[in-house]
C-alpha cells in the first residue's frame, strides 16, 4: 500500500493560484498571450490558473516526456505533441506542474525560441531546486518545495495520484 503525506492543502493551493492569476493578468494586460500547458501534469493547475487570468488569452498544449513511469528523469526529452497555435511573434506563458531538474524547460526554451516567440515566461505550480541540473528561471511559481517525490493536483507517479486535491509527498 502506498502512503503519502499532505504537503499543501487544497485551500492553500486555491488561494495561491488565484494570486498568480492576478499577477499574470496585470503583467500581460497589453500583450498577445498564449498560455501553453505542458501535458500531462500541468492540466489541473492550468485549468485553475486560466480561470484566474482576467486578460484575453488563448490556450494550447505541448507534451514532452523524460520520466516515463520512473521517479527519476531519463534526461532525454522527447516531443510527443507540439503546439497547434501559431506562436511566432506571440507572448507565450509556459505552464508546468513542477520544475525539478530543469532539463525539460531548458529544452522547451530552445524549442520555443526556434519558433520565434516574442517572449517566453515560465509559470510552475512547484519550483523545486533539490535536483536542479539546468539553470532555469521560473518567472511565476505557486510554491517552493525543497525535497520529496510529490503527487496530487496533477502530479503523478506512474500516471496515478493526479486526482488528489492536495499536494502530497509519496512515502513508499
Amino acid at each position: 500500500m502506498v502512503e503519502y503525506e499532505i504537503v499543501l492543502s487544497e485551500e492553500q493551493i486555491k488561494k495561491r493560484v488565484k494570486e498568480l492569476g492576478g499577477k499574470i493578468s496585470r503583467e500581460y494586460a497589453q500583450k498577445n498571450l498564449i498560455v501553453v500547458g505542458i501535458l500531462n501534469g500541468a492540466f489541473i493547475f492550468l485549468s485553475d490558473l486560466v480561470r484566474s487570468i482576467t486578460v484575453e488569452h488563448r490556450i494550447d498544449f505541448i507534451r514532452v516526456s523524460s520520466y516515463g513511469r520512473n521517479k527519476e528523469s531519463s534526461g532525454i526529452i522527447r516531443l510527443i505533441k507540439d503546439t497547434e497555435l501559431d506562436v511566432e511573434g506571440k507572448d507565450v506563458l509556459l505552464v508546468e506542474d513542477i520544475v525539478d531538474t530543469g532539463n525539460t524547460l531548458s529544452w522547451l526554451r530552445t524549442h520555443f525560441a526556434e519558433k520565434g516567440v516574442s517572449s517566453l515566461k515560465i509559470c510552475a505550480f512547484i519550483n523545486k531546486n533539490e535536483r536542479r541540473a539546468q539553470r532555469v528561471d521560473v518567472d511565476y511559481y505557486g510554491f517552493e518545495v525543497e525535497k520529496g517525490f510529490l503527487v496530487g493536483y496533477g502530479l503523478d507517479y506512474g500516471e496515478r495520484y493526479r486526482n488528489l486535491p492536495d499536494l502530497c509527498e509519496l512515502k513508499t
